[in-house]
């Protein structure tokens, strides 16, 4: 099969790229004053943040999950803070999710005009952003890391440390000297094809992250919250790199799928939270609820219930109750496609139609609220 060559591709520096945010222009600080809401979106919140204190006292999982947008609008410190207060025990985000939190971290910017840069040949081929995040995850999946805990200690640790071709050789050797090689043999051997094929250079790589405090991926390595990332082969701007490898990318996407998996296991009187998602959350969520109901039920006889479903989006609701079932195809919720499968998990589900930064900033005040 014939395939583009992306060796060919030119690369262009960070620097070259026009930004459109910059995250100390749109950061948004968890001691914001909370946002004027209707009575509907402050009684919504208000049972949110209870599920969330349930679940925090009975060891329940609480689970977040969101598309791009929430970073885009410079929510990453309010999800810092939860995590690092503990409210959060799960997070969860798709492979522009990551990028742009990376960016900000790296250089305190990030976003571009696709419309501008597909024309000139230059959406997405930014040599740091290809390059850093792919040998981070080519590497990290050596250490068993995932695909966003790679990220998280490629920013923690401000950089990148690359095996020499002769360290991966010899443990590869000994992989296959063992009676069982496992998943780690084909880590190696990515690593090293990596190495040869872009000439990597071997040794740690420097790379600065000025603004880490305001990536949720910093947070969550560092507090030891699970943040797994959920991509789609060429979904990203990452793909264009000669440097992007496919099964470390796979390898690191499973992980975190597992990982993902595991935490809704312990969903059961927890809370599961979809932000901006329509795609990626439900799909993943309904795959792994599936999974946790199976062992579920072969150990207690029972699946997970009790469990808490809040979506949060900008499109209309039509005001439905989903409590009711599905909707008529007359009421616009009916096209609310993500909710209808979220509707079909079990548990409750709660539609809170509200723009992502009210929505973080009056949930964080209210958890705060009720804890004292």
């Amino acid at each position: 099969m014939r395939g583009m060559n992306r060796d060919l591709l030119k690369m262009y520096p960070l620097a070259r790229r026009d930004n459109l945010l910059s995250i100390s222009d749109i950061a948004v600080s968890p001691e914001s004053t909370p946002y004027s809401v209707t009575k509907q979106e402050e009684a919504q919140i208000s049972r949110l943040a209870d599920r969330i204190i349930a679940a925090h006292r009975s060891g329940s999982s609480v689970i977040l999950t969101y598309g791009a947008h929430l970073v885009k609008n410079g929510l990453g410190p309010v999800v810092a803070r939860m995590i690092r207060d503990g409210w959060i025990t799960h997070v969860a985000t798709n492979g522009a999710g990551s990028i742009h939190d990376w960016e900000f971290a790296h250089i305190g910017m990030s976003s571009e005009s696709v419309r501008d840069n597909v024309a000139r040949g230059m959406f997405g081929t930014w040599e740091e952003t290809g390059l850093f995040i792919n040998t981070a995850i080519t590497m990290g999946v050596i250490d068993g890391l995932g695909y966003g805990w790679s990220i998280g200690k490629m920013i923690a640790d401000d950089g990148i440390v690359v095996p020499s071709k002769d360290s991966l050789r010899e443990r590869i050797a000994e992989v296959l000297a063992s009676d069982a090689p496992g998943d780690e043999l084909g880590a190696l051997s990515d690593a090293l094809s990596t190495i040869y094929r872009y000439e990597l250079r071997q040794g740690r790589i420097e790379i600065e992250h000025p603004f880490k405090d305001y990536s949720i991926q910093y947070v969550a390595w560092k507090e030891g919250t699970p943040f797994t990332v959920h991509p789609g082969i060429g979904y990203d701007i990452i793909y264009t790199h000669p440097a992007n490898c496919g099964g470390a990318i796979g390898r690191g996407a499973v992980r975190d799928f597992l990982s993902y998996a595991d935490s809704v296991a312990g969903l059961g009187g927890g809370v599961h939270i979809s932000i901006g998602s329509a795609i990626m959350a439900p799909m993943i969520f309904e795959k792994s609820l599936s999974m946790a109901n199976n062992l579920s039920i072969r150990k207690t006889g029972q699946p997970i219930s009790n469990h808490y479903l809040a979506v949060v989006d900008i499109q209309d609701g039509g005001g439905w109750d989903w409590s009711q079932g599905e909707p008529p195809k007359d009421n616009p919720a009916y096209y609310l496609r993500f909710c209808k499968s979220f509707n079909r998990m079990g548990g409750t589900l709660d539609y809170i139609c509200m723009d992502n930064r009210h929505f973080m900033v009056n949930l964080y005040n209210e958890l705060n609220a009720k804890r004292q």
